[in-house]
């Protein structure tokens, strides 16, 4: 999916197929938010603050990348499980193990989205405070795209979380985002206050 043209991308999306879907959308938002972090690093010169930026924005640029087919693919394993025959005891028993298992996998996913996108944000908001002026407005689009990655991202997280069983996991996962999503604002404030926008 990651090398598809833009315009196959989004054909993908607004064909009515579930996948891809909005995980792979925020995966793709926080792709966007490091190359642009990157960029605005890259066109600020001796700059100290920022020498590491550049190569961790790529790095994370990348990663979430690959997050888009692991999303679809996550998501279309849900679909696969819930599709598991269900007649005897045993096919019933095996199948809502699989869902489970599946729905699991599918909270993991956007969760990783979420925290990478994070860490985006916080590159962006070096690039915003120690990056070239004339770069600076790329800088918040940076920061405003990471953090829709990651409230769109922990939306997917708790969506596969209502449905699990496991309440340790769903606690555990559930206060990972809680946490995250009050980072992400807190960090979304400081970003807008540190500029004259």
């Amino acid at each position: 999916m990651k090398d598809m043209r833009l315009v196959e991308f989004t054909e993908a999306l607004a064909s009515g197929n579930p996948v891809p879907g909005g995980g792979s959308v925020a995966a793709l938002a926080g792709s966007l938010a490091a190359a642009l972090a990157g960029m605005v690093s890259n066109l600020t010169k001796d700059c100290r603050e920022l020498e590491d930026v550049s190569g961790k924005a790529d790095e994370l640029r990348v990663r979430l990348l690959d997050l888009i087919e692991e999303d679809s693919s996550a998501f279309a394993k849900v679909m696969d499980a819930y599709r598991m025959p269900k007649g005897t005891h045993e096919e019933k028993d095996l199948r809502r193990n699989m869902i489970q298992d599946a729905l699991k996998h599918a909270a993991d996913v956007p969760m990783r989205t979420a925290e990478l996108s994070y860490y985006v944000m916080k590159l962006s908001e070096m690039v915003v405070s120690f990056g070239n002026r004339n770069a600076v407005t790329d800088g918040m689009v940076s920061a405003i795209m990471a953090r829709t990655a990651v409230r769109a991202s922990l939306m997917n997280v708790r969506v596969n979380l209502s449905s699990m069983k496991d309440e340790t996991y769903r606690e555990r996962m559930n206060l990972r985002a809680d946490e995250l999503e009050n980072d992400c604002r807190s960090l979304e404030d400081k970003i807008i206050q540190g500029t004259d926008l």
